[in-house]
């Protein structure tokens, strides 16, 4: 391999394609900079040794130049120069996922990989990262710093940042992925090239909604545990990422609800079979008994649930108010359930299964808040356990018709039925 430099913003062709057994897989590992003349030497000389002296696949380093102000690129261009395998992409306009999607969309390799200039991830895990990738098991790779088995040191205020936002995308968006901001990331090029068009944010959400959009797609999200170590000379400004990525989860969340957010001609993972040509296999229970077994676990406790968070909202707010939070955040988790445990077969996309679930919680609240108006209408000086006795027999009735619907409409599977 040979050093080069690449200016402009301009996409090149890339080979597409799947490599095949005596073809080694080829990797380009991007490192987006914006004014690291001083970091970037370090981190090019311990990255260029490592996978010379350690990765058993071809790879190539590709610095991006994020419009830096500095000497960036004249330190790339002779870093470039100097090391083998070391290539320069400039661009004229910052932005960390602009710089990931012009780097991912223009390179030539199989797999392609990202990760910050301070080496804050260990590089031990880059063969965990990239090796389920190249071997075809997975389609997107990411470091965690968050998953069992990793090891940080950071500062109180990042890690209490990290985990509050990373809870906020499993709680609106049903994400499994339990680190979406480690700079420690991979993909088959085949894949990220389709993604990539539908990716609006060219900023530090570009992580998240890569990995919402993939899971969103039925991709399969590879997590490696990894080392990390904070570098408190950062470019992030928290305040202003912060808000950004709030805007950024609502936007997902509107594309995934009008069907925007599915990507077509995305590579396919079969679905599961035996190897064993004489294997049993068994069968996921989608009859009516198993429904309503489940359904009825589920609904016991979500109403449990939901009459708790009303005792506690109740000595807040008002009796509709506090019905009203309460059912939906119950709900909300109520339907996911249904949709993963009761209704196995359901055809459809989550997010249309969800819109229509959302309808069937607004008849389930109007018929609940009015059983509490009907009460307060027939005796105003009625107490809180008279309320909670007609809100637990109007939940129950209102359960009942839940499940037909559901059955009947929401989940309703290929073949027409439930």
């Amino acid at each position: 391999m040979s050093g080069a430099a690449v200016a402009g913003e301009t996409d090149t062709s890339a080979r597409t394609g799947q490599w095949s057994v005596g073809r080694t897989a080829t990797v380009d590992i991007v490192v987006p900079v914006y004014n690291e003349e001083r970091s970037l030497p370090g981190c090019v000389e311990v990255l260029h040794g490592f996978l010379t002296e350690q990765f058993p696949f071809e790879w190539t380093i590709t610095v991006v130049d994020n419009a830096s102000t500095d000497a960036t690129q004249e330190v790339a261009n002779d870093l470039a120069d100097k090391y083998p395998g070391v290539r320069v992409l400039h661009l004229d306009r910052k932005g960390r996922g602009l710089a990931l999607r012009k780097a991912w969309g223009w390179s030539d390799a199989d797999i392609v990989v990202y990760m910050d200039v301070d080496l804050s991830t260990g590089l031990n895990a880059l063969l965990p990262l990239v090796a389920p990738l190249v071997n075809g098991h997975s389609d997107v790779a990411i470091g965690s710093r968050l998953a069992p088995g990793s090891r940080t040191i950071r500062g109180p205020k990042r890690e209490m940042i990290s985990r509050c936002y990373n809870a906020m995308i499993r709680l609106s968006h049903g994400a499994k992925f339990s680190d979406a901001q480690c700079g420690f990331k991979a993909a088959r090029t085949d894949v990220i090239r389709r993604l990539l068009p539908h990716i609006a944010d060219d900023s530090w959400f570009f992580d998240t909604e890569l990995l919402l959009l993939a899971e969103h797609n039925g991709l399969r999200v590879h997590e490696v545990p990894v080392d990390w170590v904070e570098d408190m000379d950062t470019r992030v400004n928290v305040t202003k990422t912060a808000t950004e990525d709030i805007r950024g989860l609502i936007r997902v969340a509107r594309a995934k609800a009008t069907g925007a957010a599915q990507v077509a001609d995305l590579p396919r993972r079969p679905d599961p079979k035996p190897e064993h040509p004489d294997a049993v296999v068994a069968r996921r229970e989608t009859g009516l008994l198993w429904q309503l077994l489940s359904f009825a676990a589920i609904g016991a406790v979500s109403t449990v649930a939901n009459l708790l968070l009303y005792g506690i909202m109740r000595t807040w707010w008002p009796a509709l108010v506090a019905n009203f939070v309460a059912l939906t955040v119950t709900t909300l988790l109520n339907t996911e359930a249904n949709r993963r445990f009761t209704f196995l077969r359901s055809a459809g996309s989550p997010s249309r299964i969800h819109l229509q679930g959302l309808i069937v919680f607004a008849l389930y609240y109007a018929f609940t808040s009015g059983a509490l108006l009907a009460l307060g209408a027939f005796d105003p000086t009625a107490s809180k356990a008279t309320e909670l006795l007609v809100l637990l027999a109007s939940s129950l009735i209102g359960t009942a018709a839940r499940f037909v619907l559901l059955r009947a409409w929401v989940f309703k599977n290929k073949e027409g039925n439930a």
